[in-house]
């Protein structure tokens, strides 16, 4: 009899202390998502842009573009005829149309870290510029646009002024070919533009008469 109360006693302290490990029934998946660390940084965060189009047959003349300094790039090919040297530049011709994903090496010492660019290389659509010459008045806003007609449907051109000495006073030609301001003499500018659709790129004219 007394050894049956020893054990009755033994048992109530081992159900009075608290619990040292988690349940053997606590889901696995819980246990899990407590423990769960940050994810790596995002391309995005270490370049500036990540995605190039390119045009089949056109020599590739990009770069890829570090946030931070002091970054060098590890050699190699990303797509079919194109490489990255160390300083970032995207260089060759792209032979074969498609989507290329390639893994490049950021350095800013040992070891590199491996980021993924995306080079969406499309087949060569002729394509040709409209609206080169935009009229305006001294002191009134412009408000005009360069378009292109042709090219891979859905792909963005881009528009730089290659002269800025010849945009006249007041007036600005944007990256996406938005002519503005406002014009502070009257005179006929002529400003060289270089249009660019998936890599492949022409030199243009744009004509402004101001009155």
């Amino acid at each position: 009899m007394r050894q049956r109360w020893l054990f009755l006693v033994a048992g109530l302290a081992l159900c009075a202390l608290p619990p040292a490990v988690p349940s053997l029934t606590t889901p696995i998946a819980h246990m899990a998502r407590e423990t769960l660390i940050d994810p790596p940084d995002r391309a995005s965060e270490r370049l500036v842009e990540d995605t190039f189009y390119l045009t089949q047959g056109i020599t590739v003349s990009q770069w890829l573009l570090p946030v931070a300094k002091g970054v060098a790039f590890r050699p190699g090919y990303v797509a079919v005829g194109v490489r990255v040297d160390a300083s970032g530049r995207l260089y060759g011709t792209p032979s074969r149309v498609g989507t290329f994903i390639a893994p490049v090496g950021l350095c800013t010492g040992q070891p590199c870290e491996e980021q993924l660019i995306t080079l969406v290389v499309l087949g060569n659509v002729p394509w040709e510029p409209r609206e080169l010459t935009f009229p305006g008045r001294t002191g009134v806003a412009l408000g005009g646009e360069i378009g292109i007609n042709g090219g891979p449907q859905g792909v963005i051109p881009t528009f730089s002024v290659t002269d800025h000495a010849k945009l006249p006073a007041g007036v600005t030609i944007g990256p996406d070919g938005h002519v503005g301001g406002v014009p502070q003499a009257a005179g006929i500018s002529e400003v060289p533009v270089r249009v660019c659709v998936a890599g492949n790129c022409a030199g243009v004219v744009v004509r402004l008469i101001i009155v």
